[in-house]
């Protein structure tokens, strides 16, 4: 059959990226073109994922249409384009890989254009469906010299309008989409005054940023992740609260859903932030003289010994992780890691024994974490008067901890610091650390060590 696309671009235009660069006016704006047409869901479907196997187009002349909804001109994206079957309320989406550094000058967010199957191939890379030339086995950009012979911008470009979205509805079928998620903020602890974090430009990040935020709503998290490539990646994450807009995809293990920005400015955090109630009992942070509790692991070998100094290390959620004394560059240490554990959930306490307060003032306690493969902030620390030996079953009291950010794939050497003001709390306390993870996706590994508790 015979279908219109309208506003065919013969040439791809190349160049450095510039803010004042305008779209191209289109030549030869309509083309009749004798194909087949086909849809992005029905594209997907003949992707076995029982077998894995890359799908191959054969010469059948079919087309299918799509929105883009991704823009490289941030530096965000890097040589593929994201598309949608509709504008608004779209139901599938797909990724192309294509050899261009530079594609939203042609292709620009929101630009309707029609892909040629016919050569390419289907794959499934890092969590999400690709488009692209089968090479070995796996699936790899279409070369420049070909980009035209299989997508064809028309002359439509139509506004976008973000699906709204909850956390929790996150799935496979939102792969790909251009979403909007409200009433989120970034963790605290990344967002400090004294120690405000980049999008992907701190120590820790090699290949991309990925901060995670949370529904204010809820308490759910998802995770903003952010190429280290991208003109933005230096900009300090904004401190409120408020919206995010961008494509919903998996990060590079297939570990966990993210949002990619096509710019910071679809990051609208203009609201004040809405942290939960933490202990507040005053902003002094400096030790004091006498030191009233003390433990650095030294000589803690086994579950036996922490048994014996009277710590509680228990998994709540059924399981048999725990937190595990560990020897790391001849320091010992506590560790705790739901990696490789086939657990989902894994909850891990670690309380302290009792501290009296009693006898002493200005009480500040401090503890140092560290954290390595980190793919989500899923420790706490909190305080309780009243331990009743069950954590599950004790009122507990938020204390706001600096958690640390860690590096995705690698083992960190570096720990962070918390310094926190206790002295409005009185007679005995229990320190409690949980642990909140879930084999793959949430399994940051975190040591633990120098809890100390002084006052005067």
């Amino acid at each position: 059959m015979k279908f219109l696309i309208i506003g065919l671009m013969p040439i791809l235009l190349g160049g450095c990226v510039s803010d004042e660069f305008e779209t191209p006016e289109l030549k030869n704006p309509s083309v009749e073109i004798d194909g087949n047409l086909t849809s992005i869901a029905a594209v997907k479907g003949n992707f076995d994922f029982s077998t894995g196997e890359i799908y191959n187009f054969e010469e059948t002349n079919t087309w299918f249409t799509g929105y883009v909804i991704s823009s490289d001109a941030a530096g965000n994206f890097y040589k593929k384009l994201v598309l949608q079957d509709k504008p608004e309320n779209p139901t599938a989406g797909i990724q192309i890989l294509l050899d261009d550094n530079s594609l939203f000058e042609t292709y620009n967010f929101g630009r309707k254009v029609f892909i040629k199957l016919d050569g390419l191939s289907l794959g499934f890379n890092n969590g999400v469906l690709q488009l692209g030339i089968q090479n070995r086995g796996d699936i790899v950009a279409v070369p420049k010299s070909l980009i035209d012979d299989h997508v064809v911008r028309s002359e439509s470009t139509l506004e976008i309008r973000p699906l709204p979205l909850k956390i929790a509805d996150f799935s496979p079928e939102h792969s790909n989409l251009y979403v909007k998620i409200d009433h989120v903020q970034f963790e605290k602890s990344l967002v400090r005054d004294n120690d405000l974090f980049s999008f992907a430009s701190n120590s820790v990040d090699q290949y991309d940023g990925a901060r995670q935020m949370l529904s204010c709503e809820t308490g759910e998290t998802l995770i903003l992740s952010t190429s280290t490539f991208s003109n933005f990646k230096m900009l300090l994450l904004p401190q409120g609260s408020g919206s995010v807009e961008g494509v919903l995809t998996r990060d590079f293990y297939d570990e966990n859903y993210v949002i990619v920005l096509n710019s910071p400015e679809k990051l609208q955090l203009n609201g004040g932030r809405c942290d939960p109630q933490y202990l507040a009992c005053g902003e002094n942070t400096a030790m004091g003289s006498r030191l009233l509790f003390d433990e650095n692991f030294d000589g803690v070998t086994s579950q036996t010994t922490l048994n014996s100094r009277h710590w509680t290390n228990v998994n709540v959620s059924g399981g048999e992780t725990k937190f595990k004394p560990t020897l790391a560059s001849g320091n010992r240490i506590l560790r705790v890691s739901a990696y490789n554990t086939h657990e989902s959930p894994v909850e891990v306490w670690l309380v302290t024994p009792p501290v009296n307060l009693d006898t002493s003032t200005e009480e500040v306690l401090s503890f140092d974490l560290r954290a390595s493969y980190d793919n989500s902030m899923i420790i706490k620390a909190f305080i309780t008067n009243n331990f009743t030996g069950n954590p599950k079953t004790t009122a507990w009291t938020l204390l706001d901890a600096n958690i640390p950010l860690g590096p995705s794939n690698t083992s960190a050497t570096i720990f962070k610091s918390s310094k926190i003001d206790i002295s409005c709390m009185e007679g005995k306390v229990w320190i409690g650390f949980q642990y909140l993870g879930a084999d793959p996706d949430k399994s940051t590994t975190y040591d633990l060590d120098n809890i100390r508790i002084t006052g005067n």
